[in-house]
């Protein structure tokens, strides 16, 4: 069997509901695996189909409303045959270089996991400034020793099944691979504000609980000197206390991180972050209003009375 064929001992776990855009692109991609495992959320459309035509073996997952959400869900309950996993997005893409990379990397008995560095592409466009790059994420790992962080956020409602920027805890050491894994949404817009909705729910929820000084254990922590997402986690809790934030972080992503350099595109995106910090915002006053609850609905009785609106007189008469 050639190096191009020849199967990989990896794992790939991809969550999905409703991709059939995405996946032919990621399936394809994600070939060299081992084995191939879909969860998906009662999709409506063609996507397990799909996924049975490229092999993926689907398997259906109930959210509770409480943890654990999809993800380490997975981790706990699906039958791996391989010691590593990949996680895999359904609108991220594994290149064959980096194919090439993680055969040998896990071989190297020295790291339980590695962290792969993504390339975010936005209307066609690789969004390289503004601080998407590097956007590392830890992504493979030895199943049994790596789980998802619990920020504690699941009582919120509309934000979906799946962990959304949650990060990995990993015993051992974890190691940084060269090749980028390519993000590249085949979807419009329109999902783009759909999905932003639903995380800038998750995100009030986070900020909520650093303003409350919630407990850090269980998480991967705050620090400074730390990792790349332990520094990043840190200055997160200066970021929730400053004023202005949609606008400092359309200033921070264009101006001060030369996200202006990416054109156009470059210009949507950070108008668009800029939109989504005023809605975390919004979400955030709410939770702080109602005593960490969104969408409290007020008591009948204490609903004032709606006064009628008087019919207009007819001039004829």
């Amino acid at each position: 069997m050639s190096k191009m064929t020849a199967k990989i001992p990896v794992s790939v776990l991809i969550p999905a509901k409703n991709e059939e855009l995405n996946l032919p692109a990621c399936l394809e991609s994600v070939a060299r695996a081992d084995e191939v495992f879909v969860v998906d959320s009662q999709s409506s459309d063609r996507s397990i189909e799909i996924c049975e035509q490229y092999g993926a073996k689907v398997l259906q997952f109930q959210f509770n409303g409480r943890w654990p959400k999809k993800k380490n869900w997975s981790l706990d309950n699906l039958p791996f045959r391989n010691d590593w996993v990949l996680i895999v997005d359904c609108d991220e893409r594994i290149t064959t270089e980096l194919w090439d990379e993680i055969a040998i990397a896990i071989e190297n008995q020295d790291y339980n996991g590695y962290y792969l560095n993504r390339k975010v592409f936005f209307l066609g466009k690789w969004i390289r400034y503004g601080g998407k790059y590097p956007d590392w994420n830890l992504r493979l790992f030895r199943h049994e020793l790596g789980r998802y962080e619990n920020l504690h956020t699941e009582d919120i409602p509309n934000t979906g099944d799946n962990e959304v920027h949650e990060h990995v805890i990993l015993e051992g050491n974890v190691g940084y691979l060269k090749n980028d894994m390519l993000h590249i949404d085949f979807r419009d817009i329109y999902h783009w504000l759909e999905r932003h909705n639903r995380y800038s729910n998750w995100e009030a929820r986070v900020y909520y609980n650093i303003l409350a000084g919630d407990d850090e254990s269980g998480t991967i922590g705050s620090n400074l000197f730390g990792n790349a997402v332990q520094r990043k986690r840190f200055l997160k809790k200066i970021w929730v206390k400053l004023p202005l934030k949609p606008l400092l972080r359309f200033i921070i992503f264009y101006i001060i991180r030369l996200g202006f350099l990416d054109g156009q595109a470059g210009y949507i995106y950070g108008r668009l972050l800029s939109q989504y910090e005023y809605q975390i915002g919004v979400k955030l006053y709410e939770l702080r209003k109602f005593g960490g609850q969104l969408n409290v609905p007020t008591h009948l009785s204490e609903i004032p009375p709606v006064t009628p609106i008087p019919e207009p007189v007819n001039a004829s008469k």
